[in-house]
């Protein structure tokens, strides 16, 4: 267990980045697997700058690393453009 101030405070604050990092992560996540269930390319078209713009996000909070987020991306184009 912590035994000075900051430290105590630094586990406060890590929990709550740690809390939010993942409702965005989660959300993001949520997002790409919907955009993956759609079958019209019409609808993938239309959820595609969301979802680039929620991992473009994620990438520049540090939340996944920037190649993850590369990725990710490039996947998703190319299933958007199978369709």
């Amino acid at each position: 267990m912590a035994h000075h101030k900051s430290a105590k405070k630094r586990i406060r604050s890590s929990a709550k980045k740690r809390l939010h990092n993942r409702y965005y992560a989660k959300t993001t996540r949520n997002a790409i697997r919907d955009l993956r269930a759609s079958e019209s390319k019409s609808e993938a078209e239309g959820l595609l700058p969301k979802v680039i713009g929620m991992i473009d996000k994620l990438a520049k909070h540090n939340i996944i690393h920037p190649r993850n987020a590369a990725n990710k991306k490039s996947k998703l184009m190319k299933f958007v453009n199978s369709l």
